[in-house]
């Protein structure tokens, strides 16, 4: 891989809108700080229903979704984005794996499912995974 290609896709990478969903309001505030200082937009919004009444919706590149939420949950989310032929590159999150979810989720196109607290290098890994193959 060529110099050229590589800061290419590093430009792209840092012009794509990353959309954090979830219910706590602690990682709405810690979450896009984080993916600021790794090089990419974001927003986070507190709900399904809110990122979807958003203006941000067809500019999001990546959806990092928890799964268990008031109203919609995230993998409904998904499947709505889907169904009205939006479909983005997911990872989810959640505090509660039970060690099924994870691969249920993947099995039905998820980039990546992040058990919290998850760290710094996982979470970069699966954005470089979900810009790099959709």
């Amino acid at each position: 891989m060529n110099s050229q290609h590589v800061v290419g896709e590093s430009m792209m990478i840092l012009r794509s809108l990353v959309s954090v969903v979830d219910d706590d309001e602690s990682v709405r505030e810690s979450l896009p700080d984080l993916l600021h200082e790794l090089g990419f937009a974001a927003k986070a919004f507190p709900s399904a229903e809110a990122f979807l009444a958003s203006d941000q919706v067809d500019a999001t590149g990546c959806l990092i979704l928890d799964i268990a939420m008031p109203g919609m949950s995230g993998p409904e989310l998904a499947r709505e984005l889907t169904r009205r032929e939006k479909p983005t590159p997911v990872i989810f999150i959640t505090a509660h794996g039970d060690g099924t979810t994870g691969p249920d989720l993947i099995g039905e196109g998820a980039v990546a499912c992040l058990l919290k607290p998850f760290s710094e290098s996982a979470l970069l890994e699966a954005l470089h995974e979900a810009f790099r193959t959709h």
